[in-house]
């Protein structure tokens, strides 16, 4: 089976990496042999994970970046091909979801702030990266969508609207790169990150009521369907927006 998911000789580069569900795909991307860029904002996390990355054998390199911002989105790419001559593999997985009191309280910088993050920077890397991609080897993409993209989102509508341009992304860029590049989407559900550490128990309640497993996702849940995009397994699959979500209605 290890042979479906075989990423020997691949480069992967994954954004919100030192952490959840990015340092998750990270990790199991290198034991499956491909050598990692981690990226997010905060270089000493990214450093940590690739630390992590080393001890499994695999190439690593840690790149403090701000996806929102396309100077640094051009830095990291530089970086990444620097170090590696190449990029085989883009997981768009940084996001963010500030909270506020109400609506009017968003602010013209944290509405572009969330935008930049989960929108504007993937579409810039994909951009950067993808093209590469279709004049080389080919490759793959995978965006790290939510099911806020499709539902009501009361309380984080700035990011509910981020996600679904980047599920409307994703189906754009697999046609924008043709034969070559194979663009896909993970939607996800509700997940045990870090960011669950601020959920009320009332959040905990509704799952048990709304998701079909009656619970959130542990992290180490996302890799299943990480690998089989990134892999030769997912070779007929493209523009798909694939839901991880414990059955979500």
């Amino acid at each position: 089976m290890d042979k479906l998911f075989d990423l020997s000789g691949k480069v992967a580069l994954v954004t919100g990496g030192s952490r959840g569900l990015g340092r998750q795909i990270a990790l199991a991307f290198a034991e499956h042999g491909a050598d990692v860029v981690v990226t997010s904002r905060k270089l000493d996390n990214c450093e940590a994970v690739a630390g992590e990355i080393e001890a499994r054998g695999r190439g690593a390199l840690a790149v403090g970046c701000h996806v929102g911002h396309w100077n640094e989105c051009d830095a990291l790419v530089d970086a990444a091909y620097e170090r590696f001559g190449r990029v085989d593999i883009l997981v768009n997985n940084a996001g963010m979801s500030p909270l506020y009191p109400k609506l009017s309280a968003v602010s013209e910088e944290l509405f572009d702030k969330v935008v930049g993050v989960n929108l504007k920077g993937p579409y810039r890397l994909s951009a950067l990266i993808g093209e590469r991609m279709a004049a080389g080897d080919g490759g793959c993409i995978i965006n790290i969508s939510s099911n806020a993209a499709v539902e009501a989102t009361p309380n984080s509508e700035p990011y509910g609207a981020a996600k679904a341009g980047l599920n409307s992304l994703t189906r754009s860029l697999a046609f924008a790169f043709g034969k070559a590049v194979r663009v896909n989407c993970i939607q996800a559900g509700p997940f045990l990150t870090d960011i669950s550490k601020a959920w009320t128990p009332q959040t905990f309640d509704v799952f048990k009521t709304r998701l079909a497993l009656g619970r959130g996702g542990e992290p180490e849940e996302i890799v299943g369907a990480a690998l089989f995009l990134a892999s030769p397994s997912a070779s007929f699959t493209t523009g798909a927006i694939i839901r991880v979500d414990g059955g979500a209605p």
